[in-house]
């Protein structure tokens, strides 16, 4: 199914940008996991729009209703669904967009696939679908610290031709989000912001690239060939609205190495297999190898943007379009926590076909 992402934990996400509500259908939770509406707002507010004076200036609490599977402040087993309220809804400011294509968004290929679509705010290819998967995320993220102290951690590297000094450590959430652009080297950030400001006086955009990096998961987890580790998340990441781009470990650095300069050499370290350096980025043979997991995702500037554009409209004319409405100079900062949540979602999912895998039967 289109909509609906996982193997053993599954979501199903529904929702336009300008409907009622937008929202998340958890299946696979295991039963008796302790969660609160709280939990899951957390994780929430760090995306929610009109945070700060580089984002849209959307004005939504993003406040959730856990409607089902939840009993007594635990889990039941039973599939949980989760409700996001559209507050600032204003879709006449997309009524040109009745007639006009956004150039280089999906309003065109909607109306191919589907013959029809949702012209308020893109409807479901806007960005406010990711509610559903932050929302999911928030109790992956929780299963995985419980069951193995799994810290996810996404950060902005880079914003237009801005790039952040290369950095070995893990970075604490209080440096992440010490600035509105969620990039934990303060002097990059001041300049990250100066850009996006600058940008956004002239009604148009940039992207960027946001690095994640995964401590304590174990060796193990993945699978050969089609449902490798890295393809799965390179799936969950491609899925984002704006993404262009995924690279894990050396990426595309890697391929101006030699194997002799790329491989990383193993040891044993606390009677534990380990390698000494990392540019595999933690998968190996599409598995876990026990090593930081990190990976990039690349997101292209903003599609809409309030300068004349050449497009055409559903009649084949061609015309111009002045885009109107609130729109995110740069996606980037906000889809922070949307990676992370993603990253849960495949790494939670995988963890449980591993242990089906390996722990229901003994021979």
């Amino acid at each position: 199914m289109p909509n609906s992402f996982g193997t053993l934990f599954t979501i199903t996400t529904w929702g336009e940008s300008h409907g009622t509500a937008v929202g998340v259908v958890v299946d696979g939770c295991p039963p008796n996991l302790p969660l609160t509406a709280a939990e899951i707002q957390i994780e929430l507010d760090r995306r929610r729009p009109g945070q700060s004076d580089i984002v849209t200036p959307r004005k939504e609490s993003d406040t959730v209703e856990i409607l089902s599977g939840l009993y007594e402040g635990r889990t039941t087993g039973t599939p949980i669904s989760m409700l996001v309220r559209n507050a600032d809804q204003r879709p006449g400011a997309y009524d040109e967009m009745v007639e006009k294509f956004r150039p280089s968004h999906a309003d065109f290929t909607y109306q191919a696939k589907f013959g029809r679509r949702d012209p308020r705010g893109g409807g479901r290819s806007s960005a406010r679908e990711t509610i559903g998967r932050v929302a999911a995320g928030a109790i992956a993220k929780k299963i995985l610290a419980l069951a193995g102290s799994v810290e996810i951690r996404a950060y902005l590297t880079q914003v237009h031709d801005i790039d952040m000094p290369t950095r070995d450590s893990f970075p604490t959430l209080a440096e992440v989000e010490a600035t509105p652009v969620r990039c934990p080297d303060a002097a990059t950030a001041e300049r990250m912001i100066a850009r996006i400001k600058e940008v956004r006086s002239q009604g148009d955009s940039v992207g960027g690239t946001i690095e994640c990096r995964v401590r304590g998961l174990p060796a193990g987890l993945g699978a050969p060939v089609f449902d490798r580790l890295e393809a799965d998340l390179a799936k969950a990441m491609l899925s984002l609205p704006a993404t262009k781009g995924f690279e894990v470990g050396s990426g595309f650095a890697g391929t101006r190495l030699k194997g002799s300069e790329h491989n990383d050499p193993f040891a044993m370290r606390d009677g534990q297999v380990r390698t000494t350096s990392n540019r595999s980025g933690g998968v190996q043979g599409g598995i876990s190898n026990g090593e930081e997991l990190v990976f990039r995702t690349a997101f292209k500037p903003t599609a809409t943007i309030l300068q004349s554009q050449k497009t055409v409209n559903t009649k084949g004319e061609e015309t111009e379009l002045a885009a109107r409405g609130r729109h995110d100079p740069c996606v980037v900062p906000r889809a922070v926590p949307i990676v992370e949540a993603m990253a849960a979602l495949v790494l939670l999912d995988h963890w449980m076909r591993h242990a089906a895998q390996n722990l229901i039967f003994k021979f």
